[in-house]
């Protein structure tokens, strides 16, 4: 086994837990992609084992001490309770590093598995995991691969927009899973990360629950989440936002899948900031404003401008709020800290002439877990705001 020795003083990382050692800390050594290392003490002392990233800013990933095969047995047992009720049929099943698989995400959906690969370690053992996944997964049908995640270009892996079969039976083109009051179909060949935002899901049930009656703008709505969220929850009317035409005819669809209730749907076309500068000009107001946009700053380098972006998009929507109106804001940007983003949403609310009370806080949903000794694994931010004026 090779081994990869660390400058003095870059150890006590790894030693707290933390998974990743930065091209930066290594004095020396190095391997093939993909390949079980060594990790060592500037004395030469072995500290860890990881998974070798010769392309990578991430050296090296730590990996605990045991079998691909009992890593993936134990993530998917943690979840059991999910498998115990019927609230969901789709869940996570491996949440990467949190789960002590350094670039495996692994989503269950209704019996097949999508998982991405966006580790050199992880890509080199995917069949291994995916044998795994056969195994342990219950009543699971087959396992696919998504290889369109952006991080697999930065680890030297190659990329395309197919969703090749690793073991067992195809998916079919839309799978459809239940989500407690709810029903939605899901592309996971072509749907945002493996087909649906899963970490999501207590948000959802958070903005259901102060829906009913409630005129509401969902916005970046994908194939609805939200907004049929509200609307299973007794919403007056449903305004949902995308600027794709494929993702807004999903949510349609997903429309039909429940029973009437008497909500008032309305599908909009259109980006989002441009919308939203309509509606204030129109002087429309709403009783709940929804704004999920996609990752705005992938790097702390592109921070400061993204932080530009979501203060414009907040500072929009809340002066669409009627009083004792609802903001639920989130941002899914690794690199925006929870007090960054508090600090935004306070300037927004500043420049707005408006006072907000902060309601509730929401993250990713049980199965997302974050290592205590991995915050960067927290990278999903969610705040409810009330208006008060």
């Amino acid at each position: 086994m090779e081994r990869v020795v660390l400058r003095k003083g870059r150890e006590r990382s790894v030693l707290k837990g933390h998974p990743w050692v930065f091209s930066g800390a290594v004095e020396g050594g190095e391997a093939a992609a993909g390949e079980l290392v060594e990790v060592c003490d500037s004395k030469g002392g072995k500290i860890a084992l990881g998974w070798y990233s010769p392309a990578s800013q991430i050296r090296v990933r730590i990996v605990p001490d045991a079998p691909v095969a009992d890593l993936v047995a134990a993530a998917v047992g943690r979840r059991a309770d999910f498998f115990a009720n019927a609230y969901t049929n789709a869940v996570r099943l491996v949440n990467a590093e949190s789960d002590g698989l350094p670039g495996v995400v692994a989503d269950y959906y209704a019996g097949h598995v999508v998982c991405q690969f966006t580790s050199a370690g992880a890509d080199a053992r995917k069949a291994e995991i995916a044998d795994a996944l056969m195994k342990f997964a219950p009543f699971c049908l087959g396992v696919s691969e998504r290889l369109d995640a952006d991080s697999r270009a930065r680890e030297g892996l190659a990329t395309d927009a197919s969703c090749p079969l690793l073991s067992g039976a195809e998916p079919p083109e839309l799978i459809e899973v239940v989500e407690g009051p709810v029903k939605f179909l899901v592309d996971v060949r072509r749907g945002h990360t493996t087909g649906f935002y899963l970490d999501q899901r207590d948000a959802r049930a958070a903005v259901g629950a102060l829906a009913n009656g409630a005129d509401v703008l969902n916005c970046f709505c994908y194939t609805g989440g939200f907004g049929l969220f509200a609307r299973a929850c007794g919403a007056a009317k449903v305004t949902q936002v995308d600027v794709s035409a494929d993702a807004l005819a999903l949510a349609k669809r997903n429309e039909s899948l429940a029973h009437l209730c008497g909500t008032e749907m309305e599908y909009v076309e259109a980006d989002v900031f441009q919308f939203l500068r309509k509606c204030r000009d129109e002087g429309r107001r709403f009783d709940m404003v929804v704004l999920d946009p996609p990752k705005f700053a992938a790097t702390k380098g592109q921070l400061m401008r993204a932080a530009r972006g979501y203060k414009d998009i907040n500072l929009l929507a809340m002066k669409l709020l009627k009083p004792n109106g609802y903001l639920a804001t989130f941002s899914c940007s690794g690199a925006m800290t929870p007090e960054f983003f508090d600090t935004i949403l306070a300037e927004a609310a500043e420049d707005a002439k408006k006072g907000f009370q902060v309601v509730a806080r929401t993250r990713a949903g049980m199965d997302h877990p974050v290592a205590l000794s991995f915050p960067e694994g927290a990278y999903l931010k969610g705040v409810v705001l009330r208006s008060l004026s």
